[in-house]
């Protein structure tokens, strides 16, 4: 586990809007005690860890007094982290994983749970991007994201149906302050798959009149390993704009947002020659950046109206959001495309916060979205369908003297789903659908602080998440997944029961917290392997569904002996079953295998600090070329996963392995001024040959040479990134 990434585990049933708030108090208080903002010291974050502060539905509450779980990832440490997406970038978080296909397409998973079961925001609005399947990643780019926080757990309360196992907020970059101008460029380069990507930005505020515009361009030929070398299909290529408009007044704000995101990726087929084992590339050369049949092209634009309005009781959030998808395959020619779904999006969000007055704070609100899904393609997978669905919610907060801090709320939705009838050459491809759902959601939690140094956590919340169309009607040829699947008409809702306790210890040479939760679903849905072909070449899957229980926690603790070393250590466990089923069903399937992860980082430099005037630098820091340079050694160890569901081979056993890293990042000054960041990272050091338990090329084809079955992740890479900003 990386050290850069900041462990808090804390409950919290709140939309953190503002997370970059939080991280904006963090460096103020760092600046009165003379630290540097950029700097990577954790000594001095320990201390002020109680001192955070988040924004959500109840208004600002200091981290002490929330009361779950949540993991922020700062703004620096998404620059220096190496990665391929947004999703990749946070995947080590304790607790957090990834299902992957690909260099390019990663999903989200918490405490074992993932698709539909996490929503993800961004500006504000949830993201709706067809993300059922298997190879559907989060359509946002990664280089305008400011910050990130994972809320671990229920969060329906906030958010309805779908986030049952939590919720990954992508915060943009913060509005400046006014009169500031900036400009940014920054660069990076991938050994491994010659991944090169740029980003150029500008933002300001003049009068009150903000404004954001950036563009990123990114390209990578397919990547390669140990035992398959090149990967044919890994390759892809990304391309995103972001415009913000808005004006900021003492009486609020309002800010209109248009993002555009290009993603063409290739597609893993894992076809090999029958006489030697190799992937079989359709392509001149697998390390080409342009495209090769099959591939897939996504495009997704958004447009988000952002408004609050200050009373002197409370203030009146509303935001409207409209997000067009298009999905498009192409496996003959890539002028045709054979699979085509667009998917238009609405969604609304109107919520009242009270101030706080004598320890309460109270929030309500309503929200929902209505969707439109059509095909326009020749083949087909799920049906044209509409949703609708709103929900309607109250939280309250309650700070009891200095220790004691309640919350709680309850929500109620309705979601109607209408899938529409297909008939293909005579024969009935897709029965028309109609269902409509109700849930009734709520959370209680209470967080006590037991001491300055310890916080003891505890809550019960329960999700909500109805089936969604694919689950329900899908018929036909997943292609990203290499595999058939059938939809079931008849799924229940999902509902879960969870309970979390946590405890946390902050002191002047050591942090270390631990999170247990225990969470009973109702109704789970998943896919199940078929002995019947439907269609040559591919695997038949179906959705079923049956109660299950996952039982485990994260817990971490950070080292800073002195000054300079910090030595972090993390592990993540959960044990997800069905309940009432024999040996062969026991597991829930992709379920993430046990993580042990370890970083041990040098902070080589720091410069010093004036005792009276912090505005101004000594001569010793005028005179240094680097400033904040750190080297860090990190080992992420994956114990083998054998609790796998085994009925009809829909999984296999994943066997141990693990993986060593080593960065190094430095800012360079001249006369005491930031002229550039730099990072290094080499991850995967040793050039391990290994398969993450919840890849989906693990299932391809198998080596008829060497006995292996699929393919492999990506072999050693180096990232070298860039960093320069510009102050107009």
């Amino acid at each position: 586990m990386k050290s850069r990434y900041i462990i808090l585990p804390l409950l919290c049933l709140c939309t953190a809007v503002a997370a970059q708030n939080s991280l904006n108090t963090r460096v103020d208080t760092l600046r009165q005690h003379h630290h540097s903002e950029d700097s990577t010291d954790v000594f001095f974050r320990h201390l002020n860890l109680n001192e955070l502060t988040v924004t959500g539905v109840t208004g600002d509450t200091k981290l002490k007094h929330a009361t779950a779980p949540v993991s922020i990832v700062t703004p620096q440490t998404l620059r220096a982290t190496a990665s391929t997406n947004i999703i990749d970038a946070i995947s080590h978080q304790p607790g957090v994983s990834q299902l992957t296909t690909g260099g390019s397409i990663s999903k989200p998973i918490i405490r074992g749970l993932g698709y539909n079961r996490v929503v993800v925001m961004s500006e504000g609005v949830r993201q709706e991007g067809q993300q059922w399947g298997d190879e559907h990643g989060v359509e946002v780019d990664g280089s305008g994201v400011g910050s990130v926080e994972i809320l671990k757990g229920p969060a329906s309360l906030m958010y309805g149906s779908d986030a049952m196992a939590g919720v990954v907020i992508l915060h943009a970059q913060p509005t400046l302050a006014e009169g500031e101008m900036r400009a940014q460029v920054s660069s990076e380069y991938q050994t491994n798959n010659g991944l090169f990507g740029y980003n150029l930005s500008m933002a300001g505020n003049q009068h009150g009149l903000v404004w954001d515009a950036r563009y990123s361009d990114k390209m990578a030929h397919a990547y390669k390993n140990k035992y398959d070398d090149y990967v044919p299909g890994s390759q892809f290529r990304e391309r995103a704009g972001r415009l913000m408009l808005g004006v900021n007044r003492p009486w609020g704000h309002s800010r209109l947002t248009g993002t555009a995101y290009h993603l063409t990726p290739g597609i893993v087929e894992g076809e090999r020659d029958t006489d030697t084992g190799e992937l079989l590339c359709s392509s001149a050369s697998p390390k080409t950046y342009g495209k090769s049949l099959p591939f897939q092209q996504v495009k997704h634009y958004k447009l988000v109206w952002d408004n609050s309005l200050n009373f002197s009781s409370g203030s009146l959030k509303a935001i409207l959001g409209y997000q067009q998808n298009r999905r498009q395959e192409f496996e003959e020619s890539p002028d045709d495309y054979e699979l085509y779904f667009k998917l238009h999006t609405l969604t609304y969000d109107l919520r009242y916060v009270t101030n706080e007055w004598d320890g309460w704070k109270l929030s309500t609100g309503i929200g929902g979205m209505y969707q439109k899904s059509g095909n326009e393609g020749e083949e087909y997978l799920i049906p044209d369908y509409r949703l609708f669905d709103f929900g309607v919610y109250a939280t309250a907060t309650k700070t009891i003297g200095e220790r004691w801090t309640l919350n709680g709320g309850v929500r109620y939705d309705h979601r109607r789903l209408h899938g529409y009838e297909l008939t293909e050459d005579g024969d009935l491809r897709f029965a028309d659908v109609s269902r409509h759902f109700n849930g009734l959601t709520g959370s209680l939690g209470a967080v006590c602080n037991l001491s300055e140094h310890f916080n003891l956590r505890l809550n019960l919340a329960r999700g909500f998440r109805t089936p969604n169309m694919s689950e329900l009607s899908s018929n036909g040829v997943h292609e990203g997944s290499i595999r058939y699947e059938l939809g079931n008409s008849r799924l229940k809702a999902e509902y879960s029961l969870q309970a979390d306790l946590g405890l946390d210890f902050s002191s002047r040479y050591i942090s270390a917290q631990v999170a247990l939760f225990a969470n009973r679903i109702d109704n789970y849905i998943f896919t199940h392997r078929l002995n019947q072909v439907i269609e040559e070449g591919y695997l038949t899957y179906a959705y079923t569904q049956g109660d299950a229980r996952l039982l485990g926690f994260e817990a971490g603790a950070d080292f800073h002996p002195v000054h300079s070393v910090h030595f972090s250590n993390t592990f993540s466990f959960v044990d997800a079953r069905l309940m009432h089923a024999n040996a062969d069903t026991r597991y829930l399937p992709f379920t993430p295998a046990p993580c042990w992860a370890s970083e041990l980082k040098w902070e080589l430099y720091h410069h010093s600090h004036p005792t009276v005037n912090h505005h101004h630098t000594t001569d010793a820091a005028h005179r240094s070329l680097f400033n904040n340079l750190y080297v860090a050694v990190g080992l992420d160890c994956y114990l083998k996963q054998t609790h796998i569901y085994r009925a009809d081979n829909t999984e296999t056993p994943t066997p141990g392995y693990a993986l060593l890293s080593l960065s190094a990042g430095t800012d360079i000054q001249v006369k005491g001024r930031k002229v550039a960041e730099l990072y290094v990272d080499a991850d995967n050091l040793l050039d391990k040959a290994y398969q993450n338990h919840l890849s989906r090329l693990k299932y391809a084809d198998d080596n008829v040479i060497t006995g292996r079955s699929g393919v492999f992740n990506m072999g050693r890479n180096i990232t070298f990134k860039v960093v320069v900003p510009i102050n107009i």
